[in-house]
């Protein structure tokens, strides 16, 4: 009985250091994502670095439910489902704007924060595939850097066909992609979390 408490024990320090890593990161990259975004008039990199702010919540959230019970677990992960959903309708509505107002993206910028950014969240997502299947509030956090990962590859494409092309209009395409894949994943969480509480049932 002892090993098996010691081995969730273990399981569950090793969880929370995970997390712990991933929500350090993700900080770091909302900040880098925000000033890249900013002073390279791209919609792509700004919403990046937004889901990386939410990701941070999320796994924030996932941090405190270490020590509550599943109630607070299957809140957790709604409770990141929808700021997933704010999210991605914020976006939306930013590439609406800017598709009025009008950007001038610097392509070579997006490439440089899309590779950086995609290494640390390839990076988080390994460290988090192991949980994929665990229980709803890892399962929350293994499915918002999935979409992060999803995310990286598109900003990096569209920076790489802008410093080609110089078609601006891709950052636009792919900051929409983005919102729209965003709500997405919150719906998927939402689904998740509302699968969990039936099957407690």
């Amino acid at each position: 009985m002892s090993c098996e408490c010691s081995q969730v024990a273990a399981n569950t320090a090793e969880e929370r250091s995970v997390i712990k890593i991933a929500l350090i990161l993700n900080l770091a990259m909302f900040v880098v994502g925000i000033v890249t975004g900013s002073l390279a008039q791209s919609t792509g990199v700004l919403s990046d670095a937004l889901d990386m702010l939410t990701d941070a919540a999320a796994y924030g959230l996932a941090l405190m439910a270490f020590t509550r019970g599943m109630s607070f677990k299957k809140n957790a992960a709604r409770w990141t489902g929808g700021i997933l959903a704010i999210l991605g309708i914020g976006i939306v509505i930013e590439v609406v704007r800017r598709w009025y107002v009008g950007s001038e993206p610097m392509g070579y910028a997006m490439l440089a924060y899309a590779v950086v950014s995609l290494a640390v969240n390839v990076y988080v997502l390994a460290r988090l595939s192991k949980y994929r299947k665990g229980e709803v509030h890892m399962r929350a956090s293994y499915i918002c850097t999935r979409a992060d990962v999803i995310a990286n590859i598109a900003v990096f494409i569209s920076g790489g066909i802008i410093a080609l092309t110089g078609y601006a209009f891709m950052d636009l395409i792919v900051g929409f992609a983005i919102g729209l894949y965003v709500l997405k994943e919150a719906v998927e969480i939402l689904q998740e979390a509302s699968e969990t509480s039936l099957e407690a049932h």
